[in-house]
């Protein structure tokens, strides 16, 4: 019975911890102001961000294994399992990435408009895995 209690707290806590966000490192180009508001996007929907300006970010892409028919501006990594986000993908995406640890990484690609960071999610923005499948809508 102790062991089951045990193991009901920690389940609570581990889910309580997702509800909260996570911990992402982002790498964008230092002279980029749409990848800051992105930045903030993510911070106001729960996520912890620590930014890391770079004038090399074709080699943060390709060591992350990001398509480079997928590229945006600015790659995050997710701290916990190592998933990448690539470009102005929305936290609500972000959030069903995280659900799904065999997905290695989502992407809006280019710098769509309708996008976190670039302007108003209008509800048709679609962000697509890295095998270029439709992956949300938002």
């Amino acid at each position: 019975m102790k062991a089951l209690v045990i193991s009901m707290a920690l389940m609570a806590t581990s889910t309580f911890a997702f509800a909260a966000g996570g911990s992402i490192t982002v790498y964008q180009d230092p002279n980029c102001g749409c990848c800051s508001g992105w930045v903030e996007h993510m911070r106001e929907s729960g996520f912890t961000v620590k930014a890391i300006k770079t004038v090399d970010m074709a080699t943060v892409k390709e060591k992350l294994g990001v398509p480079m028919e997928l590229g945006s501006c600015h790659t995050g990594v997710v701290d916990a399992t190592g998933q990448i986000i690539e470009g102005h993908v929305p936290a609500a995406a972000v959030n069903k990435l995280l659900a799904d640890r065999s997905v290695k990484g989502v992407a809006a690609p280019g710098m769509p408009q309708n996008s976190p960071g670039m302007g108003q999610l209008d509800g048709t923005l679609v962000t697509v895995d890295f095998n270029g499948k439709p992956f949300s809508t938002d």
